[in-house]
């Protein structure tokens, strides 16, 4: 929504989604619309709301909630609660959408911009099964990245989402399984720093693109940075050209020198798939597995940010002479990343269905 719109300008808890879900506040913003805090007024039931203009150039919200639609009723993808008019003045397309946790990217900030190994095996699981899903529903995501997977909240924490479909496009017939034709001279899709280096080339995207922009995310999360971010340029167009100029000059083994070779080999597998091929998901999950089982790591769902919520509420116990285990039970009241006075999940942008 454009800045100064009269739904950001009026009291936000005045709107009632169709007489179901109350706005409470704003709490994350893009270039498609705005995403607001939700409650339903029938159970309290907390939601994100993903708001967009009737008169938008170029309406978004409508194509992804039918690929929500699509995708739904699978662990690891937001439900759609519902779609349509807004239901007070009709000047806005709503999509209500459960009300997830913290970005991978929020997380990764929170944890000092590194994740270690053991994280970062962890996420990549959850992540290709997510992939494959989307995958499987003949629908390509087009925009992996680390704001685009969130994880959950309460019973649902350790679980990964995989949201924000505006940018997706069906690859394959869902009853002949044919594939997209091969084209060339295309625009540039998704973000540039993890797009692959065949999208930058103008080819259609397809399959394989998701998955080495995954590989873009695994080395962002174990490098810190990729070796792209950063450049300078005079305009967009010739900083897209530098990126591409640079990943193409970056040999897969630099990219991932000094970590195990499993990552290389995953970004090498998914270079050299063809167009139209099938990737081999069990392979690449395997192959990430038995890393896993190799550095002897205990799949607990010990997250980074779990033992750095672990060690604030250690302090916080401290701080106010309060057993350890009451501290934690305080803490578990909210999705927080930010235990150290920092606001909960419904507070900061980010923290639900992104844009």
């Amino acid at each position: 929504l454009a800045p100064g719109c009269d739904l950001v300008q009026r009291q936000t808890s005045d709107f009632v989604i169709d007489s179901r879900w109350k706005l409470v506040r704003k709490i994350g913003s893009g270039s498609f619309g705005e995403i607001f805090l939700g409650i339903n007024i029938q159970n309290g039931e907390e939601v994100a709301v993903k708001m967009e203009k009737v008169t938008a150039k170029h309406p978004q919200l409508f194509f992804e909630a039918k690929v929500y639609r699509v995708l739904t009723e699978t662990p690891g993808l937001p439900h759609i609660h519902y779609y349509g008019l807004d239901g007070v003045n009709n000047a806005y397309n709503a999509l209500v959408m459960d009300l997830l946790g913290p970005s991978l990217e929020d997380l990764f900030n929170f944890c000092g911009r590194c994740f270690t190994m053991k994280t970062v095996l962890m996420l990549v699981d959850q992540m290709l099964w997510r992939i494959e899903f989307v995958h499987s529903r003949h629908f390509l995501h087009r925009d992996i990245k680390p704001d685009n997977f969130l994880m959950g909240i309460g019973k649902h924490c350790n679980k990964l989402f995989i949201i924000d479909f505006g940018l997706a496009k069906k690859y394959r017939d869902a009853r002949t399984h044919r594939h997209i034709p091969y084209r060339e001279n295309k625009a540039l899709t998704g973000t540039a720093r993890y797009t692959s280096i065949n999208a930058h080339a103008g080819i259609e995207q397809s399959r394989r693109d998701d998955l080495e922009s995954l590989g873009y995310v695994l080395m962002y999360f174990l490098r810190g940075s990729l070796p792209w971010q950063g450049l300078r340029a005079a305009s967009k167009k010739q900083k897209y050209e530098r990126i591409h100029e640079k990943k193409v000059s970056t040999p897969v083994e630099s990219l991932c020198r000094g970590f195990p070779p499993e990552f290389a080999l995953y970004l090498t597998h998914c270079r050299n798939l063809r167009f139209d091929e099938t990737p081999n998901y069990g392979f690449l999950r395997s192959n990430f597995r038995s890393l896993f089982k190799a550095l002897a790591f205990n799949w607990d769902f010990v997250f980074d940010w779990t033992l750095l919520r672990q060690k604030a509420s250690h302090s916080n116990a401290v701080a106010h002479n309060l057993p350890a285990t009451s501290a934690q039970q305080i803490m578990a009241q909210g999705p927080s990343v930010d235990e150290g006075g920092g606001m909960s999940a419904p507070d900061r942008p980010g923290f639900a269905a992104k844009i």
